[in-house]
């Protein structure tokens, strides 16, 4: 399956900010099949991301 990681700047992208409701900074945004999967705002631990990226690839 394919993972693809995208770093966006929030203060020089408005729109897509708002379109992923991001509020705070860092906030990681999984997608499955074009709706959010899962959202993380703040730390995350590193076990956490990795079942939830397990889960979103399945």
């Amino acid at each position: 399956d394919k993972v693809e990681f995208k770093k966006i700047d929030v203060d020089n992208n408005n729109e897509l900010a708002a379109k992923f409701t991001v509020h705070a900074i860092p906030t990681l945004v999984i997608e499955k099949d074009g709706a959010v999967f899962k959202r993380y705002t703040g730390v995350t631990r590193a076990n956490v991301l990795e079942s939830d990226l397990n889960a979103a690839l399945k």
